[in-house]
């Protein structure tokens, strides 16, 4: 039996994610995270991998690369991770079934930890 991708990555943020190796030496891909910051209390980290950690959780689609801290696991399990161009703003979005709230201006987070037991219970009807 497999286990769950911490995360996903619609066809757009796989996009990206290459684009961004693509034009920088020695990279692998990019690390999610989370940190402590901004009026909501956490924020999503993006950061280049040129040497990959083997405590992150990898996730891969079509030749992109997303390697999740072990500190945000948690706090990300069940993620799409998404990119968005428009007008005002162009980045990846996260749709985080673990966000409690968010402040005014999008930048900052609140979180909590994923129910573990809600995410196996979930996953066993899904396969039966």
């Amino acid at each position: 039996m497999g286990r769950f991708a911490v995360i996903t990555m619609t066809e757009k943020a796989a996009d990206r994610v290459r684009e961004i190796v693509a034009t920088r030496e020695n990279a692998h891909g990019i690390r999610l995270g989370i940190k402590k910051g901004g009026c909501a209390g956490m924020e999503y980290t993006v950061d280049l991998v040129t040497e990959p950690n083997t405590k992150d959780d990898h996730i891969e689609r079509d030749g992109a690369h997303v390697y999740v801290a072990p500190e945000a696991a948690l706090f990300l399990f069940g993620t799409e991770m998404d990119f968005e161009q428009t007008t005002l703003r162009t980045g990846f979005t996260f749709k985080n079934p673990n966000q409690s709230s968010a402040c005014g201006c999008g930048e900052s987070v609140e979180l909590k930890p994923a129910d573990l037991k809600a995410l196996a219970d979930a996953r066993a009807s899904s396969v039966a």
